[in-house]
């Protein structure tokens, strides 16, 4: 929801020391509205994120398939991922349940949970969501709306930046631990030939229930990162709004550290679209402050999104290196800056 900008307006005065009164007053004001532009950008820190171990990731995922709710890939790429954080070292648990989707659907949801150094109890949260769209809704040959998402970007991207986040941490040992959660049943939303109109509240289903149901009583983090869509070509990141609206101050500190390594280009300062994502349920229900990581294409008349969201065109085709690198050092500059 907007908020539309106040502004105070005051009349003339002859009143000498009310108007050196109100000057002070402004001016304290426009110190403590220094733009996250001005402030100092920190140096360097932190291992260097591989793109290539990255980029495979992405491919070993789509090598199962649409990784669809219900579906025999779906559970052998859940397995996989799972293996993969095993095998870095981190301890792995896994939030099952079932939970009925918008149609009725009994939906079988897996959120992965995998922790670094658990025994700290200052923690950061990053977080995507693994599962795939059922259905390429928004593709360009309605012949294919039915027809099940391969999910490069939308899915598999943001895992693929975790699990090689989580392969180089297990040597580098940053100072705070970390939790890395693959959300799931994001995807399984209100299609637009559903009846009626979509409540809000039929996609991002694996993170509603984990904040709703944390995987250890009392859970917190300080502050939490979400990467949705991390690959695409061309991709910008802009400011999103609710993340903005939730948890400014974690915004200002993930753009200044793209600055840092050399990508603000790729995370600009304007503020792009108001998404509800799997963010929304972390702020508002498990009061985690967390940010979204989306890009916003103002510019494509298929989607802001992108031109290959929710089409078949999100394949391996479409996913670019150097987007990885930029979100993928991004987040390695957040978590060796603490």
């Amino acid at each position: 929801m907007k908020h539309p900008l106040q502004f105070l307006y005051c009349g003339k005065s002859s009143n000498i020391l009310y108007l050196l009164i109100l000057m002070n007053l402004l001016y304290a004001c426009g110190l403590r509205r220094q733009s996250a532009a001005e402030q100092p950008v920190p140096q360097p820190a932190g291992p260097t994120f591989s793109a290539d171990s990255a980029y495979r990731y992405c491919q070993a995922q789509c090598d199962f398939g649409p990784r669809v709710m219900n579906s025999p890939a779906h559970d052998a790429c859940g397995e996989w991922i799972a293996d993969k954080f095993r095998q870095f070292g981190l301890d792995v648990t896994l939030q099952q349940t079932v939970i009925p989707a918008f149609d009725g659907t009994r939906l079988r949801v897996t959120n992965i949970i995998a922790a670094y150094r658990p025994e700290l109890t200052d923690r950061i949260l990053l977080c995507a969501h693994w599962d795939s769209r059922p259905w390429a809704d928004n593709d360009p040959d309605s012949a294919n709306h039915r027809k099940p998402v391969l999910a490069a970007n939308d899915g598999a991207s943001g895992v693929a930046v975790m699990l090689e986040v989580a392969r180089l941490v297990r040597s580098a040992r940053p100072a705070v631990g970390i939790d890395f959660i693959c959300f799931d049943a994001e995807d399984y939303g209100f299609p637009y030939w559903a009846e009626g109109e979509d409540p809000g509240d039929t996609w991002a289903l694996g993170s509603q229930y984990w904040a709703a149901h944390l995987h250890k009583p009392g859970y917190t983090a300080r502050f939490g990162i979400l990467l949705d869509m991390v690959g695409g070509q061309g991709a910008q990141f802009y400011r999103e709004g609710m993340s903005v609206q939730y948890a400014s101050a974690v915004v200002d500190r993930v753009w200044r550290a793209a600055q840092a390594v050399g990508f603000g280009s790729t995370f600009p300062q304007q503020t792009g679209g108001y998404i509800t994502d799997d963010h929304i349920s972390v702020n508002t229900v498990a009061h985690i402050p967390c940010i979204d990581i989306i890009p916003y294409y103002p510019d494509c008349e298929q989607s802001s999104f992108g031109p290959t969201w929710h089409t078949l065109a999100d394949d391996m085709a479409h996913i670019d290196q150097t987007t990885l690198q930029a979100v993928g050092q991004t987040v390695i500059q957040v978590l060796f800056s603490e």
